[in-house]
């Protein structure tokens, strides 16, 4: 894949949808087309989720009160975007089944989010920019100039995440792995707090037929569609 030139357009990609759809696989590579700086917002989810883990933080409460004592960044690591936690790089210890269940759980805490929001929007000021995660279109960046939602069947969006487990030298059992993964819709759907919903203007990519080529080829074409209507 080549990047494309630079443009003079500041233009704002909201990526949104359900877990284990390759989000953030598809953000990043866009991200890189585009010239684009990418802000994965799961990860910064799942650092504060790995803190009240560590901290064993029990209650919403605990985890407000430690919100002061909580620094999320990035770092450029062998030309690869990690999430810090207090200035630590946390990139391995975030990807967990049990930190992504914590960070679903966590992402329903008012506070948590509008201190999260506050600085994701912070960081579509700097520039063009590629933001993936479950309320970017919708809450985020409601004017973002390309809105994607990405959705797949439960049962291949399962096995997608039980390949990476078993990658990692883990041995999740892909039933338990399922269940998860209807666990996590339900709470990311129902919450109160800015749940996963599809945008009015988003475009719905459902990827459960498409190989991860032919998804960027799709993609690529929306944004360049893009990109020439806003100039």
């Amino acid at each position: 894949m080549v990047n494309r030139k630079s443009s003079n357009r500041k233009l704002i990609v909201a990526i949104d949808g359900y877990s284990s759809c390759g989000k953030s696989t598809i953000a990043k590579a866009l991200a890189k087309y585009a010239n684009a700086t990418y802000v994965d917002t799961g990860a910064m989810y799942r650092a504060i989720a790995l803190y009240a883990l560590r901290n064993r933080l029990e209650t919403d409460e605990a985890v407000v009160h430690s919100l002061d004592r909580i620094q999320v960044g990035f770092v450029r690591v062998d030309g690869a975007q990690h999430v810090t936690l207090n200035g630590e790089d946390v990139e391995g210890q975030i990807r967990t089944l049990e930190v992504g269940n914590a960070a679903s759980r966590i992402s329903a805490i008012r506070e948590v989010r509008a201190f999260l929001v506050a600085q994701q929007r912070a960081m579509g000021e700097q520039g063009s920019i590629v933001m993936d995660g479950r309320d970017i279109g919708t809450v985020v960046f409601p004017n973002a100039d390309l809105k994607l939602f990405l959705t797949a069947r439960p049962e291949i969006r399962a096995q997608r995440r039980f390949d990476e487990l078993v990658a990692k030298g883990e041995s999740p059992v892909y039933e338990d792995v399922l269940a998860d993964v209807n666990d996590r819709d339900y709470r990311d759907t129902h919450r109160a707090e800015s749940p996963l919903r599809q945008a009015e203007d988003a475009i719905v990519v459902d990827n459960s037929e498409l190989t991860p080529e032919g998804q960027m080829e799709l993609i690529i074409r929306l944004y360049e569609k893009t990109l020439n209507t806003k100039h």
